[in-house]
């Protein structure tokens, strides 16, 4: 057995290896393209083709990322079907390899792809990405959402804060940053707006040229407004660099850990948490979708086509992986309008494809 494990590990590892680079090399012909269009168009820092490169190349992690499953899918799938149609597949199964232990074995090998898609995912994708943003907002603009830029929401023991930030420059500063605060009854108590500001180390931001007005309180009979210019100003709070970053980058490309304490940060605020929810256990059960490709796989090597081609059996097992993938943004999309459960519309793509998988691979080892 430990010849075998060793011969189809082997052959496993390779098949996927070569899919996945060769995705590598389209996506990155493909971003490449994009990029040239902007070469030398943006300021006085143009954007050359240098940054163009290093932008192009720090999205490869996020692309493996999105990528590795369906690779995994598309090269276990023509190797199964190769050891079928040459007749090795018979030969192992009549050395001892069973139906239960080809399943445990590619398992095995499935669990090794759903460590490294972690991996992957949760620590080396977003820093790439969020260096990637970076690196374009230095040479073509600050990273911004839309026109009203993002919103966030802070609660506090006497207060409440509205935050908006227009724009998150390459060096994590903020630009065009205003805070409203109200009492706890809803009403505006002041308004903060400031050019710039920085996240300090003591769960604090230092705002930068700042405009601080305030209204006068309820029970005052006379209406005034106070307004007060000021260089610096210091303003304790709790939304950390991620939380901004979460608000003005796109969720998926966040860490697990980050969309965590992103979500209790929502959810300790009174805000919907919904969309990132979703996310949230999307990126819990997406690594374990490289077992459903081996699964899905696994049936390919007791089909019986000696005489003909392979050709049609893999496209036919790499338009089910795209199905998967498809099934699983549709359900995120629905069960985000829906208010489904999010750990429910994360996981029941992957429930499907596996008890389909799994029937599959009954009908034809006890049928056929």
């Amino acid at each position: 057995m430990r010849t075998i494990r060793r011969l189809i590990y082997g052959e496993v590892l390779s098949g996927v290896g070569f899919v996945t680079l060769c995705f590598l090399c389209l996506f990155f012909f493909f971003d490449f393209v994009e990029e040239i269009q902007s070469i030398g168009r943006h300021g006085a820092e143009q954007y050359q083709l240098v940054h163009a490169l290093s932008y192009v190349t720090l999205m490869i992690p996020s692309h493996l990322y999105e990528l590795l499953p369906i690779a995994v899918l598309i090269g276990t799938i023509f190797v199964m079907a190769r050891f079928a149609k040459s007749s090795e597949y018979t030969i192992l199964r009549t050395s001892g390899l069973g139906p239960w232990r080809a399943l445990k074995t590619l398992l095995i090998l499935g669990l090794g792809y759903v460590f490294l898609t972690f991996a992957i995912g949760d620590y080396l994708a977003p820093m790439a990405d969020r260096s990637a943003q970076l690196l374009k907002a230095r040479y073509q603009g600050r990273i911004t959402v839309g026109h009203t830029g993002a919103w966030l929401k802070e609660r506090q023991a006497y207060s409440q804060f509205a935050v908006n930030i227009a724009a998150l420059d390459s060096d994590d500063s903020m630009r065009g940053v205003r805070i409203f605060e109200f009492d706890n009854q809803g009403y505006l108590m002041s308004m903060l707006q400031a050019e710039s500001a920085v996240h300090a180390p003591d769960d604090s931001w230092t705002l930068k040229r700042v405009l601080r007005t305030e209204f006068p309180a309820r029970e005052v009979d006379t209406a005034h407004i106070e307004r007060a210019q000021m260089e610096s100003f210091r303003w304790p709070n709790q939304i950390s660099a991620e939380m901004v970053s979460a608000a003005l980058l796109k969720p998926e490309r966040m860490s697990t850990i980050d969309l965590f304490q992103y979500i209790r940060h929502l959810d300790a605020n009174g805000q919907s948490a919904q969309r990132y929810q979703i996310e949230f256990w999307k990126k819990v059960f997406y690594p374990l979708s490289c077992l459903v490709m081996v699964v899905l796989a696994l049936p390919f090597a007791y089909l019986h086509f000696r005489t003909g081609g392979i050709t049609g059996y893999v496209f036919a097992g790499v338009m089910a992986g795209i199905s998967f993938f498809l099934l699983n943004n549709v359900f995120g999309y629905i069960g985000n309008m829906q208010n489904w459960q999010p750990w429910l519309t994360a996981a029941f793509p992957g429930i499907i494809y596996s008890l389909l998988s799994l029937t599959a691979f009954g009908w034809l080892v006890f049928r056929r």
